[in-house]
């Protein structure tokens, strides 16, 4: 049988069209409006009260941690709202290059098109949904392997198969649905939300607020070159992962005791900005058994809110970004960079993945175990250590505001 084609010259797409709501992420407008579906959701979102102060405050209930109705509530309010982190820039260097993600139901793919523009796009084909691109990789165009139609890397639908006969059709309200994309420093961020701002300045106030300055002075750049990526699927809630990260390091001595021995706990700080929370260890042990250190004499811990983490220590920068899978179940996706006078050292690089692999080794054992705590009856509400879980209190404040916004 033969086959018709049909070619469209390429047009950047932009149209207003009732053929673009559909594939927008699912939102609701409020906590208001999603609690008229989930009448129980008041009383859970209650039962942790953000104006008390730490020394006097209890932890958000383990329902925050197991419930599904509350677990969709956050990828709502959380996940489809602001800039999320999703890579790096070094990703999408080359025209043509891409690479792939979910957060939530939001398939995504980002690409650098001809021109060098940075594009992104929600990763759906118009046809019949499929799938567009996996993983990461280089291409010209975007073909669906379903029935055929190309897109270019502007998102402008190229070609739609077998459609003689069609009606009522515009190829320009069928390009690729397109989301807000951004990058800081060597990060890429995202935007489900339509109607934002993706001047610089405004993504940084917004993502980073006061603490761009710090993080920039402190070795958060794009001159550390890519190493190597790890994938942890764990199974806990994603916050389990972050209030870990966040307790100023009081788990460390007792979980961590090879680390522990490479850094100074007694200089641990900790400073709150708007929706990062910057954990700082200053003078590291300098008495080392061997010429090996890559912790160097000081290590910055940053929390981006809602699941970002950035750990610049030594000539190394490793990023951690926790991907909620399910209301027990998270990824967590770490990222290693390297100073480029070391970028060849192999040997430091192998000893230095080692040792990180068994900190993570140890921290999946501690989250994990968590969530089996979490979900017994035996727990309901814990307390803060007020001097040095700070960043999670901010953390779990954080939270509160944007659930019920």
């Amino acid at each position: 049988m033969a086959m018709t084609v049909a070619t469209f010259q390429p047009k950047t797409l932009r149209p207003k069209s009732p053929y673009l709501l559909p594939n927008l992420p699912r939102r609701v407008c409020n906590f208001k409006a999603f609690s008229l579906h989930n009448p129980q959701l008041p009383s859970l979102v209650g039962q942790f009260e953000p104006t008390i102060p730490i020394e006097r405050a209890g932890t958000p209930p383990s329902s925050w941690y197991t419930n599904p109705s509350f677990y969709s509530l956050e990828i709502d309010t959380l996940f489809y709202r602001g800039w999320q982190a999703v890579g790096y820039t070094e990703q999408i260097s080359n025209a043509g290059e891409f690479f792939t993600g979910r957060l939530g139901n939001v398939e995504f793919v980002v690409c650098q098109d001809g021109d060098g523009k940075l594009q992104a796009f929600h990763n759906v084909c118009r046809h019949h949904a499929m799938l567009l691109a996996y993983g990461s990789g280089r291409k010209s165009c975007f073909v669906c392997p379903y029935h055929g139609w190309t897109y270019g890397l502007d998102g402008a639908l190229l070609k739609a198969t077998r459609i003689t006969g069609i009606q009522n059709f515009n190829e320009n309200e069928f390009g690729l649905v397109p989301l807000k994309v951004a990058t800081w420093g060597p990060f890429i961020l995202l935007n489900m939300e339509q109607n934002v701002d993706s001047d610089p300045g405004s993504v940084q106030n917004e993502w980073l607020g006061s603490s761009a300055e710090v993080l920039s002075n402190n070795g958060i750049d794009t001159s550390l070159s890519f190493v190597c990526r790890r994938d942890y699927v764990i199974e806990c809630n994603w916050k389990v992962f972050c209030d870990n990260y966040l307790d100023g390091g009081y788990h460390v001595p007792y979980a961590h005791k090879g680390l522990a021995s490479g850094l100074n706990l007694d200089g641990y700080s900790t400073t709150m900005y708007e929706k990062v929370s910057i954990q700082k260890c200053e003078d590291g042990s300098t008495e080392r058994k061997n010429d090996f250190d890559r912790l160097g004499s000081k290590a910055l811990y940053a929390f981006v809110y809602p699941n970002f983490m950035i750990n610049r220590y030594g000539p190394w920068m490793d990023t951690n970004l926790v991907l909620p899978l399910g209301p027990r179940k998270c990824q967590v996706r770490f990222d290693y960079f390297i100073e480029a006078s070391l970028k060849d050292d192999r040997d430091f690089i192998e000893r230095s993945l080692k040792d990180s692999e068994r900190v993570q080794t140890e921290d999946v054992m501690l989250c994990e175990g968590v969530q089996r705590g979490l979900e017994s009856p035996a727990y309901n509400i814990g307390r803060y250590a007020p001097t040095v879980e700070n960043a999670m209190h901010h953390f779990h404040c954080l939270l509160h505001r944007s659930l019920t916004e």
